[in-house]
């Protein structure tokens, strides 16, 4: 009996019709059966956030061989949870959430929506990846994001991760990645987060703006600095959170 072909399922935070996960499509069309569960419009910035006050839809747009794409009316989170739950005869083998229009380094893992998705991947015991390109452009050029996002995904395929943990890539905006760097995330976060306008009425509003600030000391190994030099990050990220270290601080406090 022929061996089944590996299962991925693609989301993004960008939506169903963004450059970024059409081209992750393609790149990854070959290693095996793809199911893209996406939302209807862009959502970036959503991190974890799901849908609970609302029903959420979703729309077959496009069922062939080895490819079925849906659009979904909810959260990148929301996707993950209802492909894998309602959609899906089997768990994926592979999760791969982007390719993202924009960085996904540093604290901004926290607020990705990409990443968010391959956190619920991870939480669903699913090998999960997201990949980012440093470039917000709709026609961003995606050659080396896709080449590099390829081969992590053969490598996950093959390997698996551990129990936990998911992958965070992010390739720089440039024409030749001169590598790639297994990175710490970068210790810092964003100041003048702001900037304020006024509306036809006068009234003060804010547009999310800013600019990231390091804490000290920077350390060698961080994302943001492999990134500035030409490389491609890879961060291991995990979904339990807990500080183990600082545990038995917290006993002596309740003693």
């Amino acid at each position: 009996m022929a061996k089944e072909r590996p299962l991925i399922l693609i989301t993004n935070d960008d939506g169903v019709l963004a450059k970024g996960i059409n081209e992750l499509i393609g790149c990854l069309r070959d290693l095996g059966d793809l199911v893209v569960f996406a939302p209807d419009g862009p959502r970036s910035g959503m991190a974890s956030a799901i849908t609970s006050l609302i029903p959420i839809k979703y729309t077959l747009l496009k069922k062939e061989e080895g490819l079925t794409i849906y659009s979904c009316t909810g959260t990148p989170v929301d996707c993950v949870k209802l492909a894998i739950n309602e959609i899906l005869d089997r768990k994926p083998d592979l999760l791969v959430s982007g390719i993202n229009h924009g960085g996904n380094m540093a604290i901004c893992v926290n607020y990705s929506g990409t990443m968010g998705a391959a956190a619920e991947g991870c939480i669903f015991d699913v090998p999960s990846m997201g990949v980012s390109l440093l470039d917000h452009a709709a026609d961003a050029d995606f050659t080396e994001s896709c080449r590099l996002g390829r081969m992590l995904a053969r490598r996950v395929l093959k390997e698996g991760l551990p129990h936990g943990v998911y992958l965070n890539l992010n390739v720089p905006k440039t024409d030749h990645v001169l590598g790639l760097k297994v990175c710490r995330q970068a210790d810092g976060r964003w100041i003048k987060e702001f900037k304020r306008s006024e509306d036809a009425g006068g009234k003060p509003v804010f547009w999310l703006t800013g600019e990231f600030k390091s804490y000290q000391p920077i350390l060698p190994d961080n994302d943001m600095l492999a990134l500035d030099n030409g490389y491609a990050s890879l961060v291991p990220c995990k979904v339990d959170i807990t500080d183990y270290d600082f545990m038995s601080t917290l006993n002596t406090w309740i003693d």
